[in-house]
């Protein structure tokens, strides 16, 4: 499951946890990325309390995003914030952060209040 969360002007949150469906992708996180791409500077702050993996068509639905906001929508990353103690899924996103277009940081989930204040800089 993803939802929005509140957030500081100018920047865009989302919990997850769970095992993330296809609609978690349609319904919530690609519309919350979009509306940070069309406003220009896409701060976005993502907090995953646990993770079961990806639903049937969510695979699909990962990478489509990924493929589109990453290629296509590179100018519009600003900071991405990864808030998380599922360790595989933070040493993944270290890794191939250097890939992103943006700049990225991890956290781990004590430090929200450390992301936020960072993903809103």
């Amino acid at each position: 499951m993803i939802e929005r969360i509140e957030m500081p002007a100018g920047t865009i949150g989302l919990r997850a946890s769970g095992k993330l469906s296809k609609s978690d992708y349609v319904e919530v996180l690609e519309p919350a990325i979009r509306e940070g791409v069309e406003s220009g500077e896409l701060r976005l702050l993502f907090v995953l309390t646990d993770f079961d993996g990806l639903g049937s068509g969510a695979w699909v639905e990962d990478m489509k995003t990924g493929l589109k906001t990453w290629v296509r929508d590179h100018s519009a990353w600003k900071r991405f914030a990864l808030v998380t103690d599922v360790e595989w899924v933070a040493k993944s996103t270290r890794m191939f952060a250097w890939m992103a277009p943006g700049e990225v940081e991890t956290f781990g989930l004590a430090q929200e209040d450390e992301a936020r204040a960072w993903v809103s800089g």
